[in-house]
């Protein structure tokens, strides 16, 4: 299915103690770029992310957000770091056995006081289990993911119907082109003989001469290759719409090879009816070419 560039998806969910937020976005680029924002405690899980992705999206630029909050803190051991502790006691003790009574510390049993005193507590926070916060942010990466295709591929057929829709203006004009071309050989061929009765006073003329100039013009102004080449581009359009896959590069080469065609039917063909018919084609194309820039 033809899929857009530009998407979102969001997904959040918890699991076991923690809150976990994954949301993909993408915007239109040439290649695929891809950026996760992640805390740094979870930076060894990035590479999974980015491979992830990848076995979806083969162009845009996309962002991954990864949110991971505890809801609940792990049990955390707690220790009383008894050499700081004798460390302090000794110290004091040393003092007092220093100087006088008058400048003596107190030394007792109060807690309360120890505790403002650095390090005499040792905490050491419970670690996280890398395997089950792995599994646990993929697999709510996977249901964002799912959701940010679905909508890329929403936001495709909509592109789909747009383009499917201007191909088949596009295929009318051709069919103008390849009616009204042919006919104006012999509109020349009149014009010339008008022209050259009026410059002679005669209706003598050599109809060998006006004959061979209109096959002149008339090779000059054929656009039978073109208007072809065109009708096998937008074939070719069409069936890349109904594939899978990346089809972005192709229709955009495509599109460029079309631009080409009816550049060339203008210049060869100076008639106004064509002319007219001519903008409007390069008009669609236009149109053409701004929606594809947003396929994948």
């Amino acid at each position: 299915m033809l899929r857009s560039m530009t998407g979102y998806g969001r997904s959040q969910e918890q699991v076991d103690n923690r809150d976990i937020l994954v949301e993909i976005r993408s915007v239109n680029s040439r290649y695929l770029e891809q950026n996760v924002r992640i805390g740094r405690a979870y930076t060894y899980m990035e590479e999974e992310l980015k491979n992830l992705l990848k076995t979806q999206v083969s162009r845009g630029k996309v962002e991954i957000g990864v949110s991971i909050t505890l809801t609940e803190g792990k049990k955390a051991d707690i220790r009383v770091n008894a050499d700081i502790v004798k460390g302090y006691i000794d110290a004091m003790e040393e003092y007092n056995s220093s100087v006088d009574e008058t400048y003596s510390l107190m030394l007792d049993n109060n807690w309360k006081t120890m505790l403002h005193l650095p390090d005499v507590f040792r905490v050491e926070k419970a670690q996280d289990d890398e395997e089950e916060v792995r599994a646990a942010v993929l697999g709510v990466a996977e249901k964002a993911l799912r959701a940010f295709v679905q909508m890329r591929e929403v936001e495709g057929e909509k592109l789909r119907a747009d383009v499917l829709a201007r191909l088949q203006t596009l295929a009318k004009c051709v069919s103008i082109v390849e009616e009204e071309a042919p006919k104006l050989t012999e509109k020349y061929r009149e014009r010339l003989y008008t022209k050259i009765s009026e410059l002679l006073g005669s209706t003598t003329i050599d109809e060998q001469r006006i004959l061979t100039e209109a096959a002149i013009f008339s090779e000059k102004t054929a656009v039978d290759e073109e208007t072809v080449r065109l009708r096998s581009h937008l074939a070719q359009v069409e069936t890349l719409l109904n594939e899978d896959g990346c089809v972005g590069r192709k229709l955009d080469f495509l599109v460029q090879e079309m631009n080409r065609e009816v550049n060339t039917i203008g210049s060869k063909v100076q008639d106004v009816n064509i002319t007219s018919v001519v903008v409007e084609m390069k008009s669609e194309i236009e149109k053409i070419r701004e929606q594809i820039q947003n396929i994948e």
